[in-house]
């Protein structure tokens, strides 16, 4: 060994988010000039600057390089105990490299962050909103989930009632909000209220919602109900009243001519006098009169052969809630469709029920997801470069659009995470480098995980296609 080593101090603490600094002094033992270069190795290797990169020394001298620590107050600092190592490698000599050794603790801090999905939920005898948990911490989240109201107007059914997150993950908490009382008749009525997460000596966070509860008969029915009693009391009343009179009364107006006077009812139109809207005929035309209106029509109008009915086709817009909706007309059931906004392509055609969206090999990334599905609802969000995870989930019902990312915005997706409100959701993701898919994973309704998240996080690596399947 033609060289000594000593890093000052070894062990040290280094807040997330914060930096601390190390001293690593090295001598030349050897009877050359050397020059020594330093790399950091192990898992905090890119919190970690050496300055100055490079030392050259004589022989017999000591030379003092300065490592500094500087980890992101995100997940990806792990909280404890991190061993690290300096590759110290000799330019004359690189086979007597020296790897001297240290541990930096990073100290935990939590920070948490929720939201309701949606955000207003109707009903008339319960409402079902949906809470997402977010752990930005470096420790794992153990929380406990309650709701309040004002008044006292609503009972709280939330399943599960406690939840653990890891660093960087997210968990759903199901909620059932029940009205105490009624609404027979009337407006809707709109009823705040308020979920709070609790965490162990820290105050928690509150997050508000509004259930909207509707009258258990429409308002329009209590009119109408109220109409006819206020007449049937009167017809009673009348009829007890002036029975013997009315009755003669009747008789003698039979006898007289004046039904003459009642306007007779419209004519039926005959088969010689030409429709102006041969698509429609009376319900009281014979059978054949449809069929011979729309010939004298042609006729008249100089022989044109188009269809009355071809000028009200539609074409409807090329997503995944419209591809999901005509999958599950010819084949019902729960399905899933989605398609990718690509860099220099935009977005492709929609794919379903495990398709490859995207491309694979063509350094081509995904700015942006359209994900809709049959028989359930869905929630979704994207970890996009440089931003994190977007500021709001999106959600929406069955065949509804959810879409994530940013289309035509220069920003890569690196991740993304979706969860259904009914059944077990699989994804797969080919990512920047690779040379196969990264691996299928599904989420495990009522487990610890009722979601999914394809892609990586943190590592700059940007995702270019995505498989999805939906099971029952």
């Amino acid at each position: 060994m033609s060289l000594w080593t000593s890093l000052e101090p070894a062990s040290t603490t280094v807040d997330a988010g914060g930096t601390a600094t190390v001293r690593l002094r090295l001598r030349n033992t050897a009877d050359v000039v050397d020059e020594y270069r330093f790399v950091p190795v192990g898992e905090i290797a890119p919190y970690v600057t050496v300055e100055p990169p490079t030392i050259r020394l004589y022989p017999g001298t000591t030379g003092t390089v300065q490592l500094t620590f500087a980890p992101p107050r995100s997940p990806d600092a792990t909280a404890g105990p991190n061993p690290y190592a300096v590759q110290i490698i000799p330019t004359e000599h690189p086979e007597a490299t020296a790897v001297p050794e240290g541990n930096l603790t990073i100290t935990p801090f939590a920070e948490m962050r929720a939201e309701l999905v949606p955000h207003t939920v109707k009903g008339r005898f319960r409402g079902r909103p949906k809470l997402a948990i977010d752990n930005f911490g470096n420790t794992t989240l153990t929380a406990s989930v309650t709701g309040n109201d004002n008044g006292d107007q609503l009972s709280y059914d939330i399943h599960p009632a406690n939840v653990q997150v890891e660093p960087g993950r997210a968990a759903f908490v199901s909620a059932t909000l029940k009205p105490r009382r009624l609404i027979w008749f009337g407006h809707k009525q709109q009823r705040p209220y308020r979920l709070a997460v609790r965490r162990s000596g820290s105050t928690p966070l509150d997050v508000d919602g509004t259930y909207v509860q509707s009258g258990f008969l429409p308002r329009w029915l209590a009119t109408v109900l109220t109409l006819l009693c206020t007449l049937a009391l009167a017809f009673v009343a009348l009829w007890y009243t002036k029975a013997a009179p009315v009755s003669s009364q009747a008789t003698a107006e039979i006898q007289q001519p004046v039904a003459t006077t009642l306007p007779a009812p419209p004519p039926v139109p005959s088969s010689a006098t030409p429709s102006t809207t041969p698509s429609v005929a009376p319900s009281s035309a014979p059978a054949s009169a449809p069929a011979s209106a729309p010939a004298k029509t042609q006729a008249a109008g100089g022989g044109a052969k188009t269809h009355p009915s071809a000028h009200a086709t539609a074409v409807l817009p090329d997503t995944a809630g419209v591809a999901v909706t005509k999958l599950n007309a010819s084949s019902p059931g729960r399905h899933i469709c989605y398609r990718a906004y690509v860099d220099g392509i935009g977005w492709q055609h929609p794919v379903c029920d495990g398709a490859t969206a995207g491309t694979q090999n063509q350094s081509r990334a995904i700015q942006a997801l359209d994900i809709a599905v049959s028989g359930t609802s869905a929630a979704a969000n994207g970890y996009m470069e440089n931003t994190g995870w977007q500021p709001a989930w999106q959600s929406g019902p069955a065949k509804a659009d959810v879409t994530i990312g940013s289309p035509n915005s220069q920003l890569r997706m690196e991740q993304f995470t979706v969860s259904l409100g009914v059944g077990v959701v699989c994804g797969n993701g080919w990512i920047q480098n690779d040379t196969q898919w990264q691996g299928q994973t599904c989420d495990t309704p009522g487990g610890p995980r009722s979601w999914i998240t394809v892609g990586t996080q943190g590592k700059s690596l940007r995702l270019e296609a995505v498989q999805l399947t939906v099971t029952a």
